[in-house]
């Protein structure tokens, strides 16, 4: 079916959501119970489409789909580095597919790049427009160890510059909306014909002229049926789906030329915002490709043996997502998420206007600065992308000689850094996603702030000079819509943005304050900071009181900027906390250790805390001062503890109360809600022992269960449900890890299964599955074919586990 293809892109993108000064994501409430949005919409499409479902007619799995391997995507270069750190088995089944697609469709992969860090490409400064371009590319020929051949445009915004860059980068394509094309004629012709969503042919790649000569070819894809998939239910059937894509074709066809039926969408719609919407776009490409309806492809496969011969000019300043061209990020044009209806979005234009007055400022202090280090200041800019992907030490140094007009001294190096972060943070401050939403308020534009915030601050201690009061003078017109909030955006930053700023103090304190709860190492890595011991001690009092006294080096891993701190922690509760930085030298600070210390060991603490006042800098630390995530995990203890004891004391209560509960019971007497709390805590602490035990007590459990649904007391759904589907992922690894045929194993697995399906919940079984999937298609053969000893009792086992977890095992296993 050469003559008819199909392409489905996915635009996979997630905003840089790191603390500037951490580079870490902090814990985001709002994505509970994950611990932030990466995670959450990592959960919700991200992986579901590397391990996506085909169902039969019984809804009974057949396949496990990594749908990365047939549609065309991009990554964000954040997003997919914040993935090769804390998702690493998706991360290389992403990679994975791109190298099949390889392999499969003549040598072109099916992911595309993308402009850096999501800047609307149209509003930056050509010298921006330059640097977001090479760094995607330098970000994906990193991961993907292959140049890309196309890439794609934050929220398809364009400008003929754009295309330019990219053309003079290598980039043979990109994709936008059939809106933006503005002209087109075919071959030969010399007119040029007007056309509007309804005329355009998005069948074919279209050639674009640019004002240098050079030419990029541009697919506009369909717009209806991609408006199917993110607005209009289409991805509730897989069927309905792959038949909306069929009706793009010509009917009858095309002759003498083949057509491409391809749309793009956001890539969280399959599966974060349309739930199991990883499902329909499997079974899609499943369907088309069973009933050979089409050709599944990628762009640069058809490009290859379809070069286009019609040209099309563009609409400049035009997106897919703003119908007044690029307002949207800039402007109250009109375009918002419509989730509140009445707010205004006239804080945009401030915004953007207290942003560009930053950038002006900080690109000309950088020309003029860089200039005394760097052979090229903006070529070194170019080329700090190598840095950014390879943080050591060594990598560094390379780069700067590589770069820099002559030699640096330490300092110089901190410096030049220095300059260059401040550079990458200019930058990551234009991130699209700060305009997008309904309010300056919103998460996405407080980060963006953040950035901003982190820019100011290394301007000020790279040349001396406060940017911050002009900022703020034009940040102050930006008005929120929410009552309660500050009501602009200068109060927002100094309540909101401004206290998150880190120096070398602040990673000192939360060092000493940590270093009460946990054992660290002589070096520790603390976020992109080193924290080095030079001298420690940790003292235990009466009641839980705790003193921890050192000398630290502390040195950034992002621009080597490193300094000394000593300090004094003391606890004197569960999470009474109480930490000072202590400006003495060595001589004062042995004296300081040996006189707090003393006091602590006589059990005065008050006195001990009186001296650790009068030797510090005056500024007193707390709990509140630890990083977010450190705060919570500190709580978080404190809390177990506390429920811990509780529950024992329930045990007691019901052991004492269980037998008049079941007198009232025999009676019909209705039984007083204190009783049944009791043995809501009770026997769901003991449920957890039995399910957490080595090897699970599966008929304990099940007796506490029905003891419990005889209460009318439910298990804690969330704490069984994650405890269950813990032991289901050990349990499934450990029959991997067996040399030969485990039939205990399995058995303990399917007992586990048993128990799960009476509980008044469903367990999340996704996880489990994946494993399953991956050992029947090796490990199942390879021991069922060696013959062992009970090797065919265990097959037949294993594959009524299959069962279990919701297999078809006849299709699974081809048998």
């Amino acid at each position: 079916m050469d003559d008819r293809q199909v392409v489905i892109h996915a635009h996979m993108y997630q905003p840089p959501r790191e603390n500037p000064w951490l580079e870490a994501i902090e814990i985001q409430d709002g994505a509970y119970p994950w611990h932030d949005w990466n995670e959450r919409v990592t959960a919700e499409s991200y992986a579901p489409n590397a391990y996506a479902r085909i169902l039969d007619e019984q809804k009974k799995i057949i396949r496990i789909a990594n749908n990365y391997k047939n549609i065309s995507f991009n990554f964000g270069p954040t997003l997919l580095g914040w993935l090769a750190e804390h998702s690493k088995p998706l991360y290389e089944a992403i990679i994975e597919a791109d190298r099949a697609s390889v392999r499969e469709r003549s040598g072109h992969g099916n992911a595309i790049a993308q402009c850096y860090n999501h800047v609307i490409m149209p509003l930056a400064t050509r010298r921006d427009k330059i640097t977001q371009v090479i760094w995607g590319i330098e970000d994906f020929t990193h991961r993907f160890s292959r140049p890309p051949e196309g890439m794609w445009l934050p929220e398809t915004a364009v400008d003929e510059e754009t295309l330019e860059i990219l053309a003079s980068q290598g980039i043979k394509f990109t994709i936008l909306a059939p809106h933006q094309a503005h002209m087109v004629r075919g071959p030969g012709a010399s007119e040029w014909t007007h056309v509007d969503d309804n005329a355009l042919d998005t069948r074919i790649p279209y050639s674009v002229r640019l004002p240098s000569g050079a030419r990029i070819s541009v697919f506009f894809y369909d717009g209806p049926a991609a408006k199917g998939v993110a607005f209009e239910g289409l991805l509730s059937d897989g069927v309905q789906f792959a038949e909306r894509l069929m009706r793009i074709f010509s009917d009858p066809p095309a002759a003498g030329r083949p057509e491409l039926a391809h749309i793009a969408t956001d890539g969280e719609s399959y599966g974060h915002h349309s739930r199991f919407g990883e499902m329909a776009l499997a079974y899609c490409l499943y369907h088309i490709e069973r009933n050979n309806l089409a050709k599944i492809t990628n762009y640069g496969e058809f490009l290859e043996k379809n070069p286009p011969d019609r040209e099309a000019r563009i609409r400049e300043n035009t997106s897919w997502s703003c119908y007044h061209g690029v307002e949207r990020w800039r402007a109250d044009c009109g375009c918002s998420t419509g989730a509140h209806p009445g707010w205004n979005q006239g804080w945009r234009t401030p915004l953007r206007e207290a942003m560009d007055w930053l950038s002006d400022r900080l690109a000309r202090s950088f020309e003029e600065k860089a200039g005394a280090l760097f052979r090229d200041p903006w070529l070194a800019r170019d080329r700090y992308i190598e840095v950014i992907l390879d943080r050591a030490d060594e990598n560094a140094a390379r780069y700067l000689g590589e770069h820099s007009s002559r030699t640096l001294s330490a300092a110089e190096r901190v410096y030049a850094l220095k300059l260059l972060e401040l550079q990458r943070h200019g930058m990551l401050m234009f991130t699209s996603c700060g305009w997008f939403f309904d309010d300056i308020s919103g998460i996405e534009a407080l980060q963006v702030l953040q950035y901003a915030c982190r820019a100011i601050q290394l301007h000020g201690d790279l040349h001396g000079e406060d940017l911050e009061e002009g900022f703020l003078r034009i940040l102050s017109k930006a008005k929120t819509n929410i009552q309660g909030e500050a009501g602009d955006g200068e109060a927002l930053y100094r309540a909101k943005v401004r206290t998150k700023a880190v120096d070398l103090d602040k990673v000192s304190v939360h060092y000493a304050i940590s270093s009460l709860y946990e054992d660290f190492a002589p070096t520790q890595g603390l976020y992109c900071f080193d924290v080095t011991r030079r001298d420690y001690q940790r003292l235990e009092g009466t009641q839980g009181a705790r003193l921890a006294l050192g000398r630290i080096n502390v040195r950034s891993r992002i621009t080597g900027e490193e300094g000394e701190n000593r300090f004094a922690a003391m606890r004197t509760g569960i999470h009474d906390i109480n930490c000072w930085l202590c400006r003495c030298e060595d001589a004062g600070y042995e004296e300081f250790k040996k006189t707090v210390s003393c006091y602590f060991h006589k059990g005065e603490l008050s006195t001990a805390l009186r001296e650790m006042d009068r030797y510090a800098d005056g500024a007193l630390y707390s709990l509140k001062d630890l990083f977010r995530d450190k705060q919570r995990e500190i709580l978080s203890v404190t809390i177990s503890e506390r429920i811990e004891k509780t529950e024992l004391v329930y045990e007691r209560m019901y052991e004492q109360d269980r037998y008049l509960m079941a007198l009232l019971a025999d009676f019909g007497v209705p039984i007083a809600r204190v009783f049944l709390a009791t043995a809501e805590f009770a026997l769901g602490h003991e449920l957890v022992k039995s399910i957490g035990a080595e090897p699970p007590d599966m008929e304990r459990a099940a007796g506490l269960v029905r003891e419990m649904a005889g209460w009318g007391v439910p298990p804690d759904h969330v704490e069984i449900e994650l405890l269950l589907r813990r032991k289901l992922l050990a349990l499934l690894s450990r029959l991997g890890e067996k040399p030969g045929p485990d039939p205990d194993g399995v058995r303990r697995l399917r007992g586990l299964l048993k128990f799960a399906s009476m509980l008044p919940f469903a367990l999340n079984l996704w996880e489990g599955q994946n494993v399953y999937y991956g050992m029947a298609r090796s490990l199942y053969r390879e021991l069922r074919d060696g013959h062992g000893q009970g090797a065919d009792a265990w097959a037949a086992e294993f594959r009524e586990l299959g069962g279990d977890l919701n297999f078809n095992t006849s299709e699974v296993f081809h048998e």
